[in-house]
């Protein structure tokens, strides 16, 4: 008996919804009703009608305390129906398939927000007599007016878990296959690329494409061009750390390509007079000298002259000849 009455005061519960202190008072409860019916015999049950004496003077003392976090244990289930977990075992089994009894329409994110307000509208209780359910309103409208909408995905997106434990299992499985693909211990692309990952999971290569072919093309095209300017900072630094020099060579010469492509596009040549007062960046601007010619050829010029060319090529004619009379 003590054991049992020990076991009722100690009760802990990892569960969410089982509550180890409002299960051991209903175990208190229930020991006390036990012990009423036992009869009343001088010698050997006189310890027993003590300890009930005990055990009815905490149960009462804590009647309006357990009556207060079993109300709020009743609202907690209530948002937990609102939200639909945990889910069904045909989800769990299926995460494809989408539970629409009577012939309803799929269940949404914002059918669900709608559901949670009118919720949240209706539950007011005594701030001052009701601690508990006090406590789980100021926690509930907090959360809900921080992080709502990101909280609701999983409707919108089958296949989508709906709690942490079981989202962190998906993007572990996305480590293990993005570390057996390249063969690195690091899964950085997948700070980019893990949510497409997610929202493509996929059964076979004909349901990939059916879920692809559901986006416009000229939407796909669009960010895909987003993606590859937003990406070409860090290629650029990953070409330059490995191969320094093809990188500049290439640089250089997509300059000059460039250079060539503005001079063809230049509407009519001008006077040598005007051709040395254009302004920096014309097309028509004197082209200076390629130094990817210089370094694929190995003897670089480095020289005073050769490197201030193209600055004074940029200068009005003016300038130009009394630069060179100080040469």
């Amino acid at each position: 008996m003590r054991t049992a009455v020990r076991d009722a005061v100690n009760r802990t519960s990892r569960k969410p919804f089982c509550w180890g202190g409002l299960n051991g008072y209903h175990q208190l409860e229930t020991m006390a009703f036990a012990l009423h019916e036992v009869p009343q015999t001088e010698g050997e049950t006189e310890y027993l009608h003590h300890l009930v004496a005990r055990i009815d003077r905490v149960v009462e003392t804590h009647r309006t305390l357990a009556q207060d976090l079993s109300e709020a244990h009743t609202w907690l289930r209530r948002i937990a129906d609102c939200l639909r977990y945990p889910p069904d075992s045909s989800c769990v089994s299926n995460p494809q398939a989408v539970v629409t009894p009577d012939d309803k329409p799929p269940l949404t994110s914002r059918h669900v927000h709608h559901e949670m307000e009118t919720l949240l509208s209706q539950f007011q209780p005594n701030f001052k007599r009701q601690p508990a359910q006090a406590a789980l309103y100021h926690t509930w409208r907090r959360l809900w007016k921080r992080c709502s909408t990101e909280l609701l995905y999983c409707y919108d997106i089958p296949g989508l878990p709906p709690d942490n434990l079981k989202l962190e299992g998906v993007f572990g499985r996305l480590r293990s296959h993005q570390r057996r693909i390249s063969g690195r211990k690091s899964t950085r692309e997948l700070r980019d690329f893990g949510p497409y990952q997610v929202l493509f999971v996929a059964e076979s290569e004909a349901a990939l494409l059916n879920k692809l072919q559901q986006v416009p093309m000229a939407t796909y095209q669009a960010h895909r061009r987003r993606l590859t300017q937003a990406e070409a900072p860090r290629q650029f630094l990953y070409r330059l750390h490995r191969d320094p020099g093809n990188t500049v060579r290439n640089l250089v010469d997509q300059h000059a390509a460039r250079r060539a492509t503005l001079d063809r596009q230049s509407p009519t040549p001008l006077s040598p007079k005007m051709e040395g007062s254009l302004p920096m960046g014309h097309p028509n601007t004197p082209e200076p000298p390629k130094f990817s010619d210089a370094l694929n050829t190995g003897k670089p010029d480095f020289s005073a002259t050769s490197l201030l060319q193209p600055v004074f090529s940029l200068l009005p004619v003016p300038v130009r000849n009394a630069a060179a009379e100080f040469q």
